[in-house]
């Protein structure tokens, strides 16, 4: 069994250092749009590894720093760094940490200027190119994914209809294909109201913002 401490989105007071030391993670998880430091800060406080996907508030992931994409607006206390040091960038690939299989995508559907956005299309594409890697992988017998990482959620299973919050479609064939036992997202912010875990097929879907503990056996 391995215990989950999954982030996104909205920085935390009830994360303190003695609150994730209780939680005890075997592994710490961002679905995307939270300051680098935040991250490495609950993945110190846990001393366990980490894996991230970006958010669309997030910088582009990119060597050169004068290429990459800031919005003022957000998150003003981001250094200029290349993701949350000391952890595995999950974008489009396939991790495995903790006894577990991780795929991941990260950003959101377009809907203005900036990094880590696209639209169905793209989207579709950046699928297509994560299945390749696990359909290689199946060949090799290492075809099993336990947990999905995204930013977004799959379109009508938990997001909103407004054009920044809407899900990607292509998210649907992702999960019935993969097949994984959960998948996690961020970018719907509670609000104050409980978002329901989803189900497709035999995945279950989880909205962890701004945290989510959970437990999965591989």
């Amino acid at each position: 069994m391995t215990r989950i401490l999954a982030i996104a989105d909205e920085k935390t007071q009830a994360l303190s250092v003695a609150k994730i030391r209780e939680i005890a993670p075997d592994l710490v998880v961002s679905c995307g749009d939270l300051p680098f430091k935040y991250i490495e800060y609950v993945a110190d406080a846990a001393n366990k590894p980490f894996l991230y996907v970006p958010g669309n508030h997030d910088p582009e992931l990119k060597r050169d720093p004068s290429t990459r994409f800031r919005d003022p607006r957000f998150h003003q206390d981001w250094e200029d760094e290349i993701g949350p040091q000391g952890g595995y960038n999950l974008d489009g690939n396939i991790i495995e940490e903790g006894g577990l299989t991780f795929a991941g995508l990260g950003g959101s559907i377009r809907y203005r200027p900036g990094a880590n956005q696209y639209t169905e299309r793209q989207m579709d594409w950046r699928v297509r190119r994560l299945e390749l890697k696990w359909r290689l992988r199946k060949l090799t017998g290492r075809g099993r994914i336990d947990v999905l990482v995204t930013h977004s959620p799959p379109r009508d299973l938990g997001d909103m209809p407004d054009n920044a919050h809407r899900g990607f479609a292509s998210f649907h064939g992702l999960i019935n294909r993969l097949q994984p036992q959960i998948m996690l997202h961020g970018h719907i912010h509670p609000h104050g109201f409980e978002k329901p875990d989803r189900q497709l097929g035999e995945s279950r879907i989880m909205n962890v913002v701004p945290y989510k503990v959970l437990e999965v056996t591989p």
